[in-house]
């Protein structure tokens, strides 16, 4: 279980990407890199990190379901992830 507060400062990260997005997109359009500069480090999408939905573990995450390999493998053996299971051959 990641810190609550590496978490937060994940979602505040998400946040203020989302915020900036226009506005940083139209800087690069514009090629006016030195305004782009002033804007905050945060605003920038490319400092968000994938973590875990349930645990905020911030390696090994699937984008697809948005879970760590750990809590993927559990839910899948427990059958609560639809469409998965152990492969046999």
């Amino acid at each position: 279980m990641a810190k609550k507060s590496v978490v937060a400062r994940n979602l505040k990260r998400i946040r203020m990407a989302e915020k900036y997005a226009e506005k940083r997109a139209a800087l690069k359009e514009a090629g006016d890199y030195e305004a782009l500069q002033k804007l905050p480090r945060n605003s920038s999408p490319s400092r968000v990190r994938n973590r875990c939905n349930l645990t905020g573990r911030g390696r090994g995450v699937y984008r697809k379901f948005g879970l760590c390999r750990n809590v993927f493998r559990q839910l899948a053996l427990q059958g609560k992830i639809p469409g998965i299971r152990k492969a046999s051959w």
